[in-house]
């Protein structure tokens, strides 16, 4: 009997949702409820739908898998480094797809410890990830969490790394991480409130002791996370509690972890601020007195409050402080400026500031793991569009540099010189620039006939910077320009580019791209004819935001795990990270605020016209946006869309929203995702 091909129909179910005298009819929110029999039959419907529509290219699906994982170097190791008398190493091993996390005592030489083999682990698991490791200052214990199902809610455990055994303590719905202090038996952790997933609590775990955990920390305020950490001095266990625009810090001293913990600087609304020690002094990251871009500021051990605060590094309008590193002779400063990552060192004698030179525009470049004081070297990784991504070691004393380690492409074709990248800029419709990067193939002809897939994602202040992907290549070598549109509510160019794409001037972020979009068109780099769109997550909230706006101008979007239904969930406080973000959307339970998302929400402006081409995908077990959004989305999309262009939605019933966990399973997705963008260009091969 010949399959139905029919899409499914999910039934209307009016929800009558009322907030500020307005009224919105929800057909498909009864979704939202992952143990009801005739959701998941639903879910399962979708899958059966898109697995049908793709059946013709499941071969060429597995060709490309096999094409990109052969890129792969599968037997590979991490480039060691040293933390308190030993190297850490993770590795590979062929045919395997989790890591193994060893160390070596003193030297490179000694024999291998193994730590953990997650592939063992994994075993009877469709999912699984190893959370944060700590390991105890006398190096005899290891805390290490787990999560198998794919929500963020990891089971912290400890290891005996001298016997090898697994002690019995478990401790359930924790971030995945702990930190040890100095008498190598106290564990402090955060755990997560069991509704809204939301990291709430600190506590305190004594080893051996039978006692109950004890709190040590709660943070009450629903719009702020808190996390725990200890200083690279070793000398201070840090509790720190965050928003989105303010921050604040307690600590207490590691070899004394039952006292009481001091406040750093109490919080003082719209106060950012990320601390540091060394020696007798603390170091200070703070937007603190109008600094928009951020400076470098210290104070020593006992007055920490802000009337202490001495300037280090000033505040400059156009260089975005994003982060440092401090060494015994040196500070190591992460900056941004016009886009481009900058790594400046400074002695602390005060002879020597200096750049590291970098000559390109489309690259990245960020410091590594450097948890040695006393190391002569700086560690950091480079790579660009173009270029490979390799670890490189600087010696500060002789100005020299090592490449540990370049990522290795197996491929008999593959050589960085056969592709070009740039950067150019777009117009934006209020007059701003805005800047996209572009890798592809040189030898492409700019007519207008090229397939282009245009990536970005443009929130939180997250900034996507130009990065090499051997994935990539199977797009580019098969004739397609890759694109990252670098749109406001990133930091790309600064604080103020993030400030002004989110809140009441979010719609920047949706009209910039639409904008890079139009240029990229107008300059013949493609036409609407072979645009693609790409985002996920909140990037996926901006690819349901466009093709309302101007469906016209894409042949085929991609959402992943969108964030597509901004007003319900951002009024239910239930939802993880809803609370947390209103500093991020917006509190809609305020009317400005509600018509503003309104205005936006893709979900709210699904209306009876043409879309592009789509493929929705979601995890059963996302804890970041919750898989009824997609679902809903998709649901109120099949029932109104006025074309006949393919609409795809694909769960994972085992995933959340990472994705697959094997190293080589999420490989399975870009492949599924790549058919669909080269089935609409006509290439199956």
């Amino acid at each position: 009997m010949k399959k139905n091909i029919h899409p499914p129909i999910a039934k209307k179910i009016p929800e009558k949702l009322v907030a500020h005298n307005d009224v919105r009819i929800d057909n498909y929110f009864w979704l939202n409820d992952r143990e009801n029999e005739d959701v998941i039959a639903y879910l399962n419907a979708e899958n059966e739908y898109t697995k049908h529509k793709m059946a013709h290219t499941e071969q060429f699906q597995n060709d490309l898998f096999q094409e990109m994982k052969s890129r792969i170097k599968e037997d590979e190791e991490s480039v060691p480094y040293k933390l308190n008398g030993y190297w850490y190493i993770t590795r590979y091993e062929k045919g395997k797809d989790y890591p193994v996390y060893t160390r070596k005592k003193d030297t490179l030489e000694a024999p291998e410890e193994i730590l953990f083999d997650c592939n063992e682990m994994a075993k009877g698991f469709s999912y699984f990830k190893l959370g944060g490791i700590s390991i105890s200052q006398d190096n005899t214990l290891a805390a290490f969490s787990v999560d198998t199902v794919s929500r963020r809610q990891y089971t912290i455990q400890i290891k005996n790394l001298i016997t090898g055994e697994v002690y019995e303590d478990k401790i359930l719905n924790t971030t995945g991480s702990a930190t040890w202090a100095n008498d190598n038996v106290t564990l402090f952790y955060t755990r997560k409130d069991d509704v809204t997933l939301r990291s709430n609590k600190i506590f305190k775990h004594k080893l051996h002791a039978n006692l109950e955990d004890e709190e040590v920390f709660h943070e009450t305020d629903e719009t702020y996370n808190t996390f725990v950490y200890k200083t690279k001095s070793n000398k201070f266990i840090v509790i720190g509690s965050a928003s989105t625009l303010t921050s604040e810090y307690r600590f207490v001293n590691a070899d004394t972890p039952d006292q009481e913990f001091k406040i750093f600087q109490e919080r003082v609304r719209e106060l950012d601020y990320a601390i540091a020690h060394y020696k007798d002094s603390f170091y200070i990251i703070t937007n603190a007195d109008g600094a928009t871009n951020f400076k470098l500021l210290k104070t020593n051990e006992i007055q920490t409050e802000k009337e202490f605060w001495v300037e280090v590094l000033p505040h400059r309008k156009d260089v975005l402080l994003e982060d440092i590193e401090i060494f015994k002779d040196y500070l190591v400063v992460s900056e941004r400026e016009n886009g481009l990552n900058n790594i400046r060192i400074i002695s602390w004698d005060g002879t020597e500031d200096y750049y590291l030179p970098f000559d390109s525009e489309t690259y990245t470049a960020n410091t590594g793991n450097n948890p040695d004081f006393d190391s002569e070297f700086l560690r950091y990784s480079y790579n660009s569009l173009t270029t490979p991504s390799s670890v490189i070691d600087y010696n500060f004393k002789t100005k020299t540099k090592v490449v540990k380690k370049e990522q290795v492409v197996l491929s008999d074709t593959f050589n960085k010189d056969n592709y070009t990248s740039k950067r150019i800029w777009a117009t934006a419709r209020d007059g701003v620039k805005v800047p996209v990067s572009l890798v592809y193939k040189k030898g492409l002809k700019l007519n207008g006939e090229n397939p282009l897939l245009l990536y970005a994602y443009g929130s939180y202040g997250s900034t996507i910077d130009p990065y090499f992907s051997s994935i990539r290549l199977s797009l580019l070598d098969r004739g397609f320009i890759y694109a990252i549109a670098h749109i406001r509510g990133g930091e790309y160019l600064g604080r103020d580019w993030y400030e002004n794409g989110k809140l009441l001037t979010k719609l920047n972020t949706f009209y910039d791209f639409i904008d890079c979009t139009k240029h990229l068109i107008t300059e013949n780099y493609t036409s609407e004819k072979h645009m693609y769109a790409y985002g996920g997550s909140a990037g996926g909230l901006l690819m349901g935001a466009i093709i309302n706006m101007n469906p016209e101008l894409y042949r085929g979007v991609i959402a992943a795990v969108p964030f597509v239904d901004v007003v319900t969930t951002m009024l239910d406080d239930t939802i993880p990270l809803t609370t947390g973000e209103y500093d991020e959307w917006g509190n809609p339970n305020e009317e400005a605020y509600y018509n503003y998302m309104k205005s936006y929400s893709p979900y709210d402006n699904v209306e009876a016209k043409a879309y592009p081409n789509m493929l929705v995908t979601t995890g059963l077990h996302d804890s970041q946006v919750q898989y009824w959004e997609p679902a809903k989305w998709v649901a109120k999309l099949r029932d109104v869309k006025t074309d006949d262009n393919l609409l795809l939605f694909k769960i994972d019933m085992d995933a959340g929203h990472g994705g697959a966990s094997g190293r080589f399973e999420s490989l399975k997705e870009v492949a599924l995702e790549y058919a669909f963008l080269f089935e609409l260009e006509g290439i199956n091969c």
